[in-house]
């Protein structure tokens, strides 16, 4: 088979390179609650959320150094779902040209659909690359161990949002970072197990032929000269 488009190799290292941001973001980030979050919030409380006077300089430079840090998280991680979606549509169009961009987002954004509807998109992308016989245990191995562990993400990140705090900034931990990163690098691994086999497929020798240009079109058969038709 021949791809209708090249495989997304581009779309597909902003995948990694925003993923890897989005990590080393909240990393730093969880460090600075770690390391500064209960302390600076306590200090806050004592000012009433408005530092002022000689003793709240330090104050202010960890709001700045703590705001800079959300930034980042924030658009590391904005960057991170565009740069998927991005992938994930030209994937899509380079197995069917013809395959819709709808469906991508009804399956991410639709409350109950999105629970499984990804897992089952990227499943099916895989499966239209036409893989190798015996690789199918492996993958349904990894796409259960990526989107299980982007619940878990998911889940923590309910749980933080809406329990009691009871100290810090965000409630970011260890274990939020951990499920981010495991998720992340399995998210990678689905990326790059389907491109790469787009690329194969796309430079093996059974693929069909392009087109010949008119230059090299076969003229049609033709009599000898000197002997009719």
């Amino acid at each position: 088979m021949r791809f209708a488009q090249a495989p997304p190799i581009k779309a597909a290292s902003a995948v990694y390179v925003t993923l890897t941001a989005q990590v080393l973001s909240l990393g730093a980030l969880v460090l600075f609650e770690q390391v500064r979050g209960d302390r600076l919030a306590t200090q806050l409380a004592e000012f009433g959320g408005r530092p002022h006077g000689a003793d709240a300089d330090a104050v202010v430079g960890a709001v700045t150094v703590f705001a800079v840090l959300m930034m980042l998280a924030t658009g590391a991680t904005v960057a991170a779902a565009a740069a998927y979606v991005t992938w994930l549509v030209r994937a899509r169009q380079a197995n069917d040209p013809e395959a819709p961009s709808a469906s991508v987002a009804g399956a991410w954004l639709i409350p109950g659909v999105n629970l499984v509807g990804p897992a089952l998109l990227v499943h099916e992308l895989w499966k239209g690359t036409r893989p190798p016989s015996g690789r199918q245990s492996r993958w349904l191995a990894l796409v259960a161990a990526w989107w299980l562990s982007w619940l878990a993400t998911l889940a923590l990140a309910v749980t933080v949002l809406t329990r009691d705090s009871t100290g810090g900034l965000t409630g970011a931990g260890p274990a939020e970072l951990a499920c981010v990163t495991l998720s992340a690098l399995l998210c990678a691994a689905t990326v790059r197990e389907i491109t790469h086999l787009q690329q194969l497929a796309s430079t093996s020798p059974g693929t069909t032929a392009e087109p010949l240009s008119p230059l090299l079109t076969p003229l049609p058969d033709t009599a000898p000269i000197g002997r009719s038709t």
